[in-house]
């Protein structure tokens, strides 16, 4: 049997994840190569937690570079060109040929429209998480508001659990009646490809803490000098902005022709196969269409799965096996809420005519579960 290389671009979970389970079933002869531009690995459902300061950076990163122990090879670098059709890509102006690609590139946020001000933050970064928490830090009365621009966006939940999270810190702190806490989306209902039964629970979890809901607003606009967000039918203040940016593919990615009509790669919703054979596109960069016209959310647990799924298949392939795994399409989410409290659904998003997902009675055992989530993450993978 050759020896073949498998190319990985992308440290995300998905990324992180397809590495690890390669290696564990492949011979040693075969190359696993993971391309990211960044040094570590963040795990990003923990980012809620920083800025509350509960979590200090270094304790939701790891170094992608200990992959290497593993019999990973890691390049850190930004990639340049993908080319499916001469099964090659581009990094740190050096061409590396493959045998088989994953993209696991994530959603790219586009910044353009967002104002720097110290009253906006990007909280959806690391590198915006950090302002955030200092700002919330001093912030002592007025209007907060949670701003999500458009659709798509990866993890569909964070919003209204920044604006729970909120609720409590400053509930704790004493400040909450001075502080209207208000969220402003294009959504009709929170995360609305679960279905309504979902939405009008998340809905009625937010209104309860008396936090405002402000669905199905078109954004148009940032004036960061008179502090106004511009909507297509009406003009909102704040005095704290939170935002979560348009999310878009990589230029690298659209560049290569694998963007489909939704503007994300196009995939076999089962295999994760892009048009090209042998190149795999995991995670937040696909664009999965489901039986209902709606989009697959954008959540780190389906790039998981997808990761294993593919993983799986491309060490039959190269063992000469016929079996393949089929992704199932079935996910789950947890809610932070405060108070040591968290809300967890899971369910079929594969299934007809619309997802079939179950939300769980929020306590305390869901919070624990996610911490608990947290330290196997690291574990397992790092």
């Amino acid at each position: 049997m050759n020896s073949k290389t498998i190319v990985i671009l992308g440290g995300g979970s998905g990324g992180v994840i397809s590495a690890n389970e390669l290696r564990k079933k492949l011979d040693k002869k075969h190359r696993i190569i993971l391309i990211d531009k960044n040094e570590n690995h963040l795990f990003y459902p923990s980012l809620l937690w920083l800025i509350l300061g509960w979590r200090k950076p270094e304790q939701i990163e790891r170094p992608l570079s200990r992959l290497n122990k593993k019999g990973i090879e890691f390049v850190q670098g930004e990639v340049e060109q993908i080319d499916p059709k001469n099964h090659s890509v581009i990094v740190n102006k050096q061409k590396l040929n493959y045998d088989y690609l994953i993209v696991s590139l994530g959603a790219e946020l586009n910044k353009t429209g967002i104002p720097k001000t110290d009253r906006i933050f990007d909280f959806y970064c690391l590198k915006g998480a950090k302002p955030t928490r200092v700002a919330i830090n001093t912030f002592r009365e007025g209007r907060i508001a949670i701003l999500i621009c458009s659709m798509p966006f990866k993890c569909p939940a964070a919003p209204y659990e920044m604006a729970l999270l909120l609720d409590y810190f400053f509930t704790k702190k004493k400040l909450r009646d001075k502080i209207d806490i208000q969220i402003f989306t294009p959504e009709n209902l929170p995360m609305p490809t679960a279905g309504q039964i979902l939405g009008n629970a998340v809905k009625q979890m937010v209104e309860q803490r008396n936090i405002k809901f402000n669905p199905g607003l078109k954004f148009i606009s940032i004036d960061g000098e008179k502090q106004e967000i511009k909507f297509e039918s009406r003009t909102e203040k704040f005095d704290l902005l939170l935002v979560v940016p348009p999310h878009q593919a990589p230029k690298v990615v659209k560049d290569a022709g694998l963007t489909g009509e939704s503007g994300w790669v196009s995939v076999d919703s089962k295999t994760l196969q892009t048009k090209y054979e042998n190149v795999f596109a995991i995670g937040d960069i696909t664009g999965i269409k489901l039986s209902n016209g709606k989009m697959l959310p954008k959540a780190g647990v389906f790039a998981h799965y997808q990761a294993e799924v593919v993983a799986e298949n491309i060490a039959n392939k190269i063992k000469g096996k016929e079996k393949e795994t089929e992704f199932n399409g079935k996910g789950s989410c947890f809610l932070e809420m405060g108070y040591g409290k968290a809300g967890y659904a899971s369910g079929d998003f594969y299934a007809t005519p619309d997802p079939a997902i179950k939300l769980y009675k929020p306590g305390k055992i869901w919070h624990i579960s996610k911490i608990l989530f947290e330290k196997w993450w690291f574990w397992k993978w790092f």
